[in-house]
């Protein structure tokens, strides 16, 4: 579903085009097989919502936060960039004995060195981790959400990549990586269980209204977004704006719904 022209607050927008950036990924694999540079920036164009594309110009640095001194400089020539990324894509697609897990490590390291864009390299060198493991087979579907993880131990995560390069402290670098995945997936199994409770408990609410055009479909639809409007029923479920209106007064009656203000619509 498209994030256009919504009337959110900025952190509900930024989760929805992430997620908008995953899943075009994710139909990207599913389609073609193999993860390439092409599906690596359009990613990042869904994501930052810009055309900027791989970096052409000079001047990127990476700074401490604290100090703002520069400890990285990476690859400035556009030429460069392009040659390493299509060393990562060459890697992306290797096939080898090494587990996956050990070399999206590996790779993540690498994208984040090369730095190619301009913003949005940390989302969507973590969008490509999941990516990875989808593409060897190691998830179904993109429910790996490592950002979590690597914002709360933020630190850790710009030392040990700094390590890999002054040196060449891999060991660190890939348990580091490691826990983050056993951590998360996890959380992962945890959050899945509870929102498949909270899905049949709702259910069961809309079966005790009687009506049976309260639906699983509806219902599934209600949990895609962190909130709903009338034209998402009228679009999904092929009806008329007063009924649309009509269902979510009823969902709000029940208990289910809490409706707010935005603007002019009502969200």
């Amino acid at each position: 579903m498209s994030i256009k022209n919504l009337e959110a607050d900025p952190a509900t927008k930024e989760v929805l085009r992430y997620r908008e950036a995953v899943l075009y990924g994710y139909r990207f694999i599913q389609s073609k097989g193999y993860l390439n540079t092409t599906a690596i920036v359009k990613t990042q164009k869904v994501l930052e919502q810009n055309n900027a594309g791989i970096r052409k110009l000079p001047g990127t640095a990476l700074r401490n936060a604290s100090t703002g001194k520069v400890i990285y400089t990476p690859p400035d020539n556009h030429d460069t960039i392009l040659k390493l990324m299509k060393n990562l894509e060459d890697y992306l697609n290797l096939e080898d004995d090494i587990s996956p897990l050990i070399k999206m490590a590996i790779q993540h390291y690498q994208f984040e060195s090369i730095h190619p864009f301009y913003d949005g390299n940390g989302r969507t060198g973590r969008i490509i981790n999941v990516l990875y493991l989808i593409l060897q087979g190691m998830l179904d579907s993109p429910i790996l959400y490592l950002s979590e993880y690597i914002i709360a131990s933020k630190g850790d995560y710009y030392r040990l990549l700094q390590e890999v390069r002054t040196r060449g402290n891999w060991d660190g670098w890939i348990l580091f990586i490691l826990e983050g995945v056993e951590e998360t997936a996890n959380q992962a199994i945890k959050q899945i269980s509870g929102i498949n409770k909270l899905f049949l408990k709702t259910l069961e609410k809309l079966k005790a209204s009687g009506n049976k055009q309260y639906n699983k479909e509806l219902l599934e639809l209600l949990f895609e977004q962190p909130y709903c409007k009338i034209d998402y029923l009228v679009d999904r479920l092929g009806i008329s704006r007063i009924t649309a209106s009509k269902y979510l007064k009823d969902l709000e009656g029940f208990g289910i719904l809490e409706s707010k203000k935005v603007w002019k619509e009502t969200l």
